[in-house]
């Protein structure tokens, strides 16, 4: 059984496969200051029981991926493993000017959404995390660039922070755009907020991908990260949710340097 790793600036996300199943998957807190040690004590109480033979690794800290090092060379010396950094081959071309500081989750995002979305054209990842990226994949799954924006909760937490009559308040749709109360007003602007950023994004993405690519097909748009939940409901551009995507882009990456 394979293991992906995904480790996000706020949270890491693991999942096993067999074969290409995914048979399940956590969520747990990203902390930088984690040991090596402390590492191996969640992940392998997390997978207690299942079989594991192999890693797929990606990670946007470079502190938690230098203990992860740690950890295969210490706990697991004998398994294959797969890091998507510099020089690893995954089959996606980086069409933009200096492809090093590029994120591999991005990366392995792209190889994910052109493998399931890809045959009909090109594709828009929308990954909601610490922050929101949009991901624009090419009819033949070259990774061409996008956009980066801040993330929900810290857009949120920035507000609560810098407004002395304003607070934290529950991510949920409210009952009407218009807030009839300061909860309801916080709630509308972030969740139909960034709901209207993403579409307006998506939108002139997709323009400048249908002057690129005229012939190509529908773009297809797809929805991941942990708060994407939040927005595909209120969204009028984004066409499907896979919140598994980096970790079947992890499993991908390793079939292709297995």
């Amino acid at each position: 059984m394979l293991l992906a790793i995904d480790v996000g600036n706020t949270n890491t996300v693991l999942g096993v496969f067999e074969e290409k199943a995914l048979i399940r998957s956590w969520r747990v807190k990203t902390d930088p200051r984690d040991t090596s040690d402390e590492l191996w004590i969640r992940y392998s109480a997390l997978v207690e029981g299942f079989e594991i033979t192999a890693l797929a690794i990606c990670s946007t800290v470079p502190a938690t991926l230098r203990e992860l090092r740690t950890m295969i060379t210490t706990f697991y010396p004998d398994l294959q493993t797969t890091i998507v950094e510099p020089g690893t081959k995954t089959g996606v071309p980086l069409q933009v000017d200096n492809p090093k500081e590029i994120g591999a989750d991005r990366i392995v995002n792209t190889l994910a959404a052109h493998e399931l979305y890809g045959e009909n054209g090109p594709c828009i990842v929308v990954d909601f995390g610490t922050s929101t990226n949009l991901d624009v994949v090419s009819p033949k799954g070259e990774f061409l660039g996008g956009a980066l924006a801040a993330g929900i909760e810290i857009s949120v937490e920035a507000l609560a922070a810098r407004a002395a009559q304003l607070r934290r308040v529950e991510l949920v749709t409210p009952r009407n755009v218009i807030g009839k109360n300061t909860v309801e007003a916080l709630q509308s602007g972030t969740i139909y907020g960034f709901a209207g950023q993403v579409d307006g994004l998506v939108n002139r993405i997709t323009d400048e991908l249908i002057k690129l690519y005229p012939d190509s097909g529908e773009v297809s748009v797809i929805a991941t990260g942990g708060l994407a939940p939040l927005v595909i409901g209120v969204s009028d551009t984004i066409d499907f949710h896979e919140p598994d995507l980096t970790l079947i882009g992890l499993r991908l990456v390793h079939e292709r340097n297995s």
